[in-house]
C-alpha cells in the first residue's frame, strides 16, 4: 500500500490517492469524516477550525460502500479557498494581483526561508502553502481506510498526551488500548487522567494570553498487533524504524522513543529488557514492555508504543525576529493564523501515520488481493505463532 497527498492550504482542495488496498473493505465517507472531526477538535484551536468543516468526497476505488482493488482516490473541500481566488489560482494573474498578500519576511521554525532558498521562490507563500500542516487533513483521511483495514484483523490504534508544555500528566497503569481511547476522547485535552483536565486547560488559556505556544509529547498505542511485522535482514526493513521515520515527517515533530525510550539509556539492561513466558493457552509472551512491542526491528505480539516530541507551534502572535527577503531589513515575522497548542489535533495525525505505516506492513507481508484472503492468512499466521 502507497499514498500521495496534494493540495495547498488555501487551494481549491486537498488531494489523497491510496494504491494497494484490498477490495472487499467497508468504507464510508462517514467512517473518515467522523476520524477528520476528530482532527479538527481539541482544546485550544484557533479561528481556521471555525471556517473549514472537512468533509471527504471519495471519488474512485469504492463502490456501493465496498473497496475494489483499485486505487482510492479522497478530496476534501477547502472552504476558505473562496477568499483566495486571485491568490492562488492557477492561472497566470497580473503583477498587482501576483502581490497580494505575498510574503516576504519568513517566520522562525517554519518552511518559509529555506523553502524559498531551494525552490528559488520570490514569494514565501508558495513555501507555506504546501508545508502548512493543514496537508495532515489528508494524513488523517488516508490513516481512516488504514484503521478500517486494521479493525478487521483485530488491530486497535490509540492515542494520548502525556506531556503538556511543562506539565507531564500520570498515566494510570494497565489501561487496554480501548480504554486509552474511550478515556482520551472523552477529554478536551485528550488526556487519559480526568483529574489533571481543569489543569491544562488553565494552562492553555494562560499561554493563549502570552501570545505563545507550546508542545508537548503524543503516546500512540497499538494492540492486537501480529508477530513478525518487520524485519532485521536489511536497516530499511525495520518496522520501528518505519514508524519513526513516519512520525518523525509530521509537521512540528522533533523526536520519537519506543517503550522506555531515551530512559534505556540510564538503566541497566537488566531493567529494560523483556523476559520472555511461555503459557499453553497465550503461547510465548512477554513479562513487561519496556521495549515498546518491538525486538530486533519486529513486533513481538506486545502492544506498540511510540512517543512523538511535537514542537510549540512556531507561528506567534507575539512574533520573533525576521528579515525581509526582498530589503533585508529586519522585521517581526509574518503572523498567519496560530493557535496555542494543536497537541490533540497532532495526536489524531500520529494516530493516522503509524496506522498507515501498520497497515502497509501488514499487506506486505500477508499480500492480499481481497479482504477476505487478507483475514484467513493473519488468523493462519496467529494460529502457527500461539502453537509455536
Amino acid at each position: 500500500m502507497r499514498y500521495l497527498t496534494a493540495g495547498e492550504s488555501h487551494g481549491p482542495r486537498l488531494t489523497a490517492i491510496i494504491e494497494g488496498v484490498p477490495a472487499g473493505l467497508p468504507l464510508t465517507a462517514d467512517y473518515i469524516n467522523a476520524e477528520l472531526k476528530r482532527r479538527q477538535g481539541g482544546y485550544g484551536r484557533g479561528a481556521r477550525m471555525k471556517i473549514e468543516s472537512d468533509q471527504v468526497e471519495i471519488t474512485s476505488g469504492v463502490r456501493h460502500g465496498l473497496t475494489m482493488g483499485g486505487p482510492i482516490t479522497l478530496n476534501v473541500t477547502n472552504l476558505d479557498h473562496q477568499k483566495w481566488l486571485e491568490i492562488m489560482s492557477a492561472a497566470d494573474v497580473d503583477q498587482k494581483k501576483k502581490g497580494l498578500r505575498k510574503i516576504t519576511k519568513p517566520r522562525p521554525g517554519h518552511a518559509d526561508l529555506v523553502g524559498g532558498m531551494k525552490y528559488r521562490f520570490d514569494d514565501l507563500r508558495n513555501s507555506l502553502e504546501r508545508s502548512s500542516a493543514r496537508e495532515t487533513t489528508m494524513r488523517v483521511a488516508v490513516g481512516a481506510v488504514a484503521k478500517r483495514l486494521l479493525e478487521e484483523i483485530g488491530v486497535e490504534v490509540a492515542s494520548h498526551i502525556v506531556t503538556f508544555g511543562g506539565i507531564d500528566i500520570d498515566v494510570p497503569d494497565q489501561l487496554t488500548v480501548a480504554e486509552i481511547k474511550e478515556r482520551a476522547a472523552q477529554s478536551e485535552v485528550s488526556i487519559v487522567n480526568p483529574d489533571r483536565e481543569e489543569e491544562i486547560k488553565t494552562y492553555i488559556d494562560q499561554i493563549k494570553k502570552d501570545g505563545d505556544t507550546i508542545g508537548g509529547v503524543i503516546e500512540t498505542v497499538v494492540g492486537g498487533v501480529p508477530v513478525g511485522l518487520g524485519s532485521y535482514v536489511q536497516w530499511d526493513k525495520k518496522l520501528d524504524a518505519k514508524i519513526a521515520q513516519g512520525v518523525v515527517s509530521i509537521n512540528a515533530f522533533k523526536g520519537v522513543e519506543f517503550g522506555v525510550g531515551f530512559e534505556a539509556g540510564r538503566l541497566k539492561g537488566s531493567q529494560v529488557m523483556d523476559e520472555i513466558l511461555w503459557s499453553e493457552e497465550d503461547g510465548f509472551t512477554r513479562r513487561t514492555n519496556n521495549l515498546g512491542g518491538f525486538e530486533g526491528g519486529m513486533t513481538n505480539g506486545q502492544p506498540i508504543v511510540v512517543r512523538g516530541v511535537m514542537k510549540p507551534i512556531p507561528t506567534l502572535y507575539k512574533p520573533l525576529m525576521s528579515v525581509d527577503i526582498e530589503t533585508h531589513e529586519p522585521y517581526k515575522a509574518t503572523v498567519e493564523r496560530s493557535d496555542p497548542t494543536a497537541l490533540p489535533a497532532a495526536g489524531v495525525v500520529m494516530e493516522s501515520v503509524v496506522a498507515t505505516v501498520l497497515a502497509t506492513e501488514v499487506l506486505e507481508k500477508f499480500s492480499s488481493d481481497n479482504l477476505e484472503e487478507l483475514k484467513d492468512a493473519v488468523a493462519r499466521h496467529r494460529e502457527f505463532v500461539k502453537n509455536f
